[in-house]
């Protein structure tokens, strides 16, 4: 039973921001930040870099995946304050591969329709990769990143034998090892694709099978460098 009783209703929006380039922000975007009583980021330095080039100047709080309860319970109280919310991550839209789900559980659970929840939708590195791949992914299996352990090999076999395609992110220090992986595992004929650093100034797309794009990084470790989007035909 929920037993709120201020008046004012509080509202969490759902703000996508650049996956690099920060030029990709919407108006409606810049707009939400600039209103919100407090903006909930992942990391503040690099949502203030974001602030500074537009000149918007809400406070700001740390809200990341190792924040625990009381990072839960500070934008909880907010809210039931009737304040303005916004959610950013680093990059791209909130909710996909960090906390801002459990977030949005969790107002949905303890207010109901008394919180307004909004999407505020922009840039995401799945659907940046997903555009530029030219490859077989009218349906797909999106499965965020991958675990580091526990877990790992069992999803690279469902991974291998999917008759949709899948789509994951991986970081530098892991991209040579699933490569290696996707070779020994995968038939030699079937395509993948990798998508680094999108929108930013090393931004690189290499498509074709698993041993000629891993062959490619380890000809040229630069290319091991950055963020990347896996796809699997």
């Amino acid at each position: 039973m929920n037993t709120r009783t201020n008046t004012n209703q509080g509202k969490l929006s759902i703000v996508a921001t650049p996956i690099g380039n920060l030029e990709d922000i919407t108006l409606r975007a810049l707009r939400v930040l600039k209103e919100a009583d407090v903006i909930a980021c992942e990391d503040t330095r690099v949502t203030r870099k974001l602030l500074m080039r537009y000149e918007i100047a809400t406070p700001v709080i740390s809200f990341h995946s190792n924040i625990g309860e009381r990072g839960f319970q500070r934008v909880l109280d907010l809210l039931e304050e009737g304040k303005c919310v916004a959610l950013a991550s680093d990059a791209g839209t909130p909710g996909i591969s960090d906390p801002g789900q459990e977030l949005v559980s969790r107002v949905r659970e303890r207010f109901g329709d008394e919180v307004q929840i909004e999407a505020i939708p922009g840039a995401s590195a799945l659907a940046a990769a997903l555009s530029v791949c030219g490859m077989r992914v009218a349906q797909f299996t999106f499965y965020g990143f991958l675990p580091l352990k526990k877990g790992r090999e069992t999803l690279f076999n469902e991974i291998v034998g999917a008759k949709r395609a899948s789509v994951f992110f991986e970081s530098t220090h892991r991209i040579m090892k699933t490569l290696d992986v996707l070779v020994q595992k995968l038939p030699p004929e079937h395509r993948i694709g990798i998508f680094r650093e999108l929108t930013k100034i090393h931004e690189e797309s290499i498509v074709g099978t698993a041993t000629q794009v891993r062959d490619l990084l380890l000809s040229d470790p630069q290319k091991q460098r950055g963020e990347f989007v896996v796809v699997v035909e």
